[in-house]
């Protein structure tokens, strides 16, 4: 990417440029971590076994689904045709603990109440829980911690899915097995479809919206830390939002330092959309402070109490913004621009890492298929032209790891039914 000498020398100054990590090492670092995670040593990513496995599923069969995400709670049933998954019914209520304190029992019995009408003709339930849980080779999970401004009491040592099934009985409604999944893996497993119709190389799944995080399907052999033979795949969830191996900035560390979870989730405040915006406008007060703007210029972005990651993302991609002065537009924009350009480059090694790993991708006629789902990689013009950018020239270019990313409407619901299909106990 092309900047003034006067943004690259600043941002160069500030540690924020683009490049400051080149891909190759910044992938090998990925690596390293991915291999000391599976290995079970410490490691800035957890790898996390999901006892969830990938495949393809026959036209014909239907899943029940509970996506209990950050605020909003719904309930599905999603038929398997010729044509691909169909969501044949979908409810949706606020999520209980988002408007005042809940008990675990209140979520588990709601939970039951929603799901029971979408039984009928169901062969398993999936139950997408978008919080930290441990994984049971059960597939089932106990609660670590809730978040998301959610409040609910009690949720400790509880195992979700055992619970929705005990609540379910208690109203009379059928005994249906229940697998427990986490976001991106069902946005990955919304993939499966895909690659029998197309071909792909495998799956990766990329969650880049509010948070960002990957899963990958791992050959068990590789999982060191379960102990198991080779020959198996399982998926795997990263907690890429974790990856702390490449070097903050200092808007990175006066950002960092603002949050609640300071040194933690680094990756994420890198590259997702709750934070870009406020990377940004850091940035451009940095800039202001050195001098980069007229006195105008530098009086709108000290001015700047709030900037969205949309906001941004439009003025990277020419939007004048707040500034009045056109010179101090394009310079505000070449900054925001090399943020979401930094953001793509960590996410093309993190991608880039996982095909490596997992050994996909490697023909060009049939490469992996990245299921992607979130505001921005949906959304950000910034951020999805330069991560194809950089997927082509160095991904493919250079490893010879080729990929595609395929986003669809509803990908949670979709693959958390494809979850419980491909994983009845």
């Amino acid at each position: 990417m092309e900047y003034s000498d006067r943004a690259r020398v600043f941002l160069t100054a500030h540690g924020m440029e683009p490049e400051r990590f080149p891909l190759r090492d910044a992938t090998a670092a990925f690596i390293g971590e991915m291999e000391l995670g599976l290995a079970g040593q410490k490691s800035s990513l957890d790898m996390i076994p999901t006892w969830l496995s990938a495949g393809t599923i026959e036209p014909g069969r239907r899943a029940a689904v509970i996506d209990a995400g950050g605020t909003n709670f719904r309930a599905g049933s999603v038929l398997f045709t010729e044509e691909g998954a169909v969501i044949e019914r979908c409810e949706r209520s606020a999520m209980p603990g988002t408007s005042g304190s809940a008990t675990w029992d209140e979520f588990e019995d709601f939970a039951a109440a929603q799901i029971a009408p979408m039984l009928e003709g169901a062969e398993g339930i999936g139950f997408c829980f978008s919080y930290r849980a441990t994984i049971t080779p059960e597939r089932d999970g106990e609660v670590i911690r809730m978040s998301k401004g959610v409040d609910l009491r009690g949720y400790e040592g509880r195992y979700i899915c055992a619970d929705l099934k005990a609540a379910l009985a208690r109203r009379g409604a059928p005994d249906v097995p229940a697998v427990l999944v986490n976001d991106t893996a069902a946005v990955l497993l919304a993939g499966a479809g895909d690659v029998r119709a197309h071909g792909y190389d495998g799956l990766v799944g990329l969650i880049c919206g509010t948070g960002q995080n990957t899963c990958c399907v791992v050959d068990t052999g590789k999982i060191g830390k379960l102990g198991l033979p080779a020959g198996g795949n399982m998926l795997v969830n990263l907690e890429s939002g974790c990856f702390d191996g490449w070097p903050q900035g200092d808007y990175d560390r006066e950002l960092d330092a603002n949050t609640n979870n300071p040194r933690d989730h680094l990756l994420e405040k890198m590259t997702s959309g709750a934070y870009l915006g406020e990377l940004c406008r850091l940035t451009l007060r940095g800039a202001a402070r050195d001098g980069l703007f007229s006195p105008a210029g530098a009086d709108t972005a000290l001015g700047l109490a709030t900037l969205t990651s949309a906001e941004a993302d439009a003025m990277a991609c020419g939007a004048p913004g707040p500034f009045a002065d056109e010179a101090d537009a394009a310079l505000a924009g070449e900054l925001c621009l090399a943020i979401f350009d930094r953001a793509a480059r960590c996410v093309c090694a993190n991608l880039s890492a996982i095909l490596v790993l997992t050994d996909c991708g490697a023909d060009a006629a049939h490469p992996a298929c990245v299921s992607a789902d979130g505001s921005v990689i949906r959304f950000s013009r910034a951020f999805r032209g330069n991560l194809e950018a950089r997927l082509a020239d160095f991904t493919a270019g250079v490893l010879g790891r080729h990929c595609v990313i395929r986003t669809q409407e509803e990908a949670t619901t979709l693959g958390s039914a494809a979850a419980a299909l491909l994983n009845l106990k």
